[in-house]
């Protein structure tokens, strides 16, 4: 095929991977990245531990995007988790699977992965062009806001790779929706996506256990019941036990106003069991021993469950152990989408065709959180943004040798 010039615009790990492809195809390839350097929210990511994927079986894995999945299947099949930690490796970043399953980079953090991954690129020819922020739309071009001023790029195709709305700072900011509206592009308002929610804490209980975490406790809503842990923070509840069902207690706030998490305090315990070793109990002795002794609450669970059932104290052993493995906990709102770790929204998949093309602009693809999707944390995010830009690289591929026919 000729060489073409071709514009990645956004330096994440999206376009990072598209670049990567086209460029092996020794295409001329330019990433234009609004921040001063490229991935800033992975190089967050990985900064307490690189999830960069999953190890579950693999057709398990596939269906954790939700309405979705089927839509993202192809690019997933073709870039499977195994080949992430191919790829990894080839990076000289080696991959162990951890107790959870997640799978990390023995160094765990992110900066060793993109430095060399940055330096491959580099040696197949990409350039990376930084604070160079994508403005609009030129006639036959993209016009760019740079620190010498605007510019105008044109090139035989571009791919977008912007993000979606969770960590502004970092550069997924959201900026470009307006310019693809006013271009015809069908795009689903942005939602937060594994957040934190709201909740009415009395001021003791806020005051004396924000930052404790509950561990060993599951968690319902509708979608499912899963184990784990969460943190009460001043203003509600966050962590992985709450973003496994972000999604779910979102969608139903936004469907009925209200929304809560059932609780199991206990989930070693029968009901039952739990009953008659609450009945043992001393009725002299103070709430918190009997729950200690009863039930082994600690004093962060047993504050809960009063805050929650306040007349809990006074419940019979089988009604106390009741509310102990069912106690509902409502959320008021979704925390702000800054604070979230991704988001869903964004362009419709019914928007762009089966090589990642936007149908409204012949010749502009897009990947990754842009596209309206979502997945829990675990590495299904990176994987899917990963594969989408491998994905869409291969339909700038097709498309340019079709226009050559």
């Amino acid at each position: 095929m000729e060489r073409k010039e071709i514009a990645i615009i956004g330096g994440g790990p999206a376009g990072l991977m598209a670049a990567e492809v086209l460029s092996r195809s020794d295409h001329a390839v330019t990433v234009y990245e609004a921040m001063p350097t490229a991935a800033r929210k992975f190089l967050l990511a990985g900064k307490s531990g690189l999830n960069i994927t999953h190890s579950e079986d693999y057709r398990d894995f596939a269906t954790r995007f939700g309405d979705a999945s089927a839509r993202l299947r192809p690019g997933l099949d073709a870039f499977t988790p195994r080949d992430v930690r191919v790829w990894a490796a080839g990076l000289d970043a080696e991959t162990f699977v951890g107790s959870s399953g997640r799978v990390f980079p023995k160094a765990m953090k992110a900066s060793p992965l993109l430095r060399a991954w940055l330096r491959r690129l580099e040696a197949q020819g990409v350039r990376l062009l930084t604070r160079h922020r994508w403005s609009g739309f030129a006639e036959n071009g993209y016009i760019f806001d740079t620190p010498e001023g605007k510019t105008v790029v044109r090139c035989d195709a571009a791919l977008l790779a912007l993000g979606g709305a969770s960590w502004p700072r970092l550069g997924s900011d959201a900026a470009w929706m307006p310019l693809l509206r006013a271009r015809g592009v069908p795009i689903s308002d942005f939602r937060p996506a594994n957040c934190g929610f709201d909740v009415a804490w009395s001021e003791i209980f806020r005051e004396r256990f924000a930052g404790q975490p509950l561990k060993g406790v599951t968690a319902t809503s509708d979608a499912g019941t899963v184990s784990g842990e969460f943190v009460v923070t001043r203003h509600g509840i966050e962590g992985s036990l709450v973003y496994a069902h972000a999604a779910s207690l979102r969608d139903r706030l936004d469907r009925d106003g209200t929304a809560a998490l059932l609780l199991d305090l206990t989930p070693g315990r029968t009901a039952g069991r739990l009953a008659r070793d609450l009945a043992r109990q001393d009725r002299k002795a103070s709430f918190s021993n009997r729950l200690r002794k009863g039930a082994g609450l600690d004093p962060v669970k047993a504050a809960l469950l009063r805050e929650l059932s306040p007349e809990a104290a006074r419940a019979a052993a089988e009604q106390l152990a009741a509310e102990i493995k069912a106690l509902p906990l409502p959320v008021l709102a979704t925390r702000p989408i800054a604070e979230a770790i991704s988001s869903a929204g964004g362009i419709r998949l019914d928007a762009i065709d089966d090589r990642y093309m936007l149908k409204a602009l012949p010749g502009l693809f897009a990947a990754g959180e842009m596209l309206d999707w979502e997945a829990p944390t675990g590495g299904y995010l990176l994987t899917a943004c990963l594969a989408m830009g491998r994905a869409a690289a291969r339909g700038v591929e097709a498309w340019l040798a079709d226009s050559l026919r």
